[in-house]
């Protein structure tokens, strides 16, 4: 949990500028863990140097009802690489796995995602992949 939460922190600061706390970060992603319904991160690995799976980045797959298509849309959340392992094709290969997933499930309606809109390289990462910015602006409210 401690690597997953070290990705989140580094891009919350790389995207965003935006510091989190370490110790509110790590409960959120152990969180998870505890309580699978919120969501379900998956891992990216390849082989290191000594042959034993490295982990090099993650993200977050979290579900969203849909009551406009009776069926669940998965939400791409909290995707991050490590800068090293980047342009590899890791992004595309996890797009691809659940996109793959939504073609063959029935109660699955899409894939969505978002993306702090000053990311340029995340945008254009995802729009090479086929994914569409659409008509929607995302608000939000956070208690500070």
């Amino acid at each position: 949990m401690g690597t997953i939460r070290d990705f989140q922190l580094a891009m919350a600061m790389e995207s965003e500028n935006l510091r989190l706390d370490p110790e509110v970060c790590l409960r959120g992603v152990s969180r998870v863990f505890a309580e699978p319904a919120l969501g379900e991160y998956w891992i990216m690995e390849i082989p290191g140097p000594d042959g034993r799976p490295r982990i090099v980045g993650c993200t977050l797959i979290q579900t969203e009802w849909s009551d406009w298509r009776a069926r669940k849309v998965l939400w791409i959340h909290s995707l991050y690489v490590l800068p090293e392992f980047r342009g590899q094709g890791l992004t595309r290969e996890i797009y691809e796995t659940f996109r793959s997933r939504v073609k063959s499930d029935a109660n699955l309606a899409g894939l969505r995602l978002y993306v702090d809109q000053k990311n340029p390289n995340a945008i254009a990462v995802y729009e090479k992949m086929g994914m569409t910015r659409e008509h929607y602006h995302l608000y939000e409210w956070m208690k500070s």
